[in-house]
């Protein structure tokens, strides 16, 4: 199957973000809505993509070897934690202010506030709130239900290198 260059270029994206969700890729790719984003995968990108048990977006070994591009996580030989992962700008400022493994797990207002002080940046709470989300996904986070959820890293923060995608 031979890929246009758009075709390629939200492949690198897909391997990028994994594991992803619809709304990231749409966002990514500046689509309307979810609906479009999987009518894309299917029709562009079907022989290039899975989901996974949680109903993830994962690109397959072909697709990282056709782009050449990092996956968005690289599981440190097999034990279930990432020793690298490639996120956007916000989810990157979250990790480094987001409650540590040992330390209690806080609410997304609180990492919203620790952004504004450490970063000087006013996102949304629902971007902070994906974001937190979107970390979780990738094993770094750990949601801990109290009386609203609250959230904090699962590994030391300097057990994993995270680098901003572009």
């Amino acid at each position: 199957m031979t890929l246009s260059e758009e075709a390629r270029e939200r492949l690198a994206d897909l391997v990028e973000l994994q594991p992803t969700k619809n709304s990231e890729l749409q966002e990514r790719w500046g689509l309307e809505s979810g609906s479009e984003v999987h009518q894309y995968l299917e029709s562009e990108l079907k022989d290039y993509y899975y989901r996974d048990d949680n109903s993830l977006i994962r690109a397959n070994k072909d697709a990282a070897e056709l782009v050449d591009v990092e996956p968005g996580v690289v599981d440190d030989e097999g034990e279930g934690t990432p020793a690298a992962i490639r996120v956007p700008e916000l989810q990157q400022q979250v990790f480094s202010v987001v409650a540590g493994p040992d330390e209690d797990s806080e609410s997304v207002v609180s990492v919203l506030q620790k952004l504004r002080a450490e970063y000087d940046i006013d996102p949304e709470a629902g971007d902070v709130r994906s974001a937190l989300q979107s970390l979780r996904r990738k094993g770094v986070v750990e949601v801990v239900y109290r009386t609203v959820p609250t959230f904090r890293l699962t590994v030391e923060r300097d057990s994993v290198e995270v680098s901003v995608a572009e």
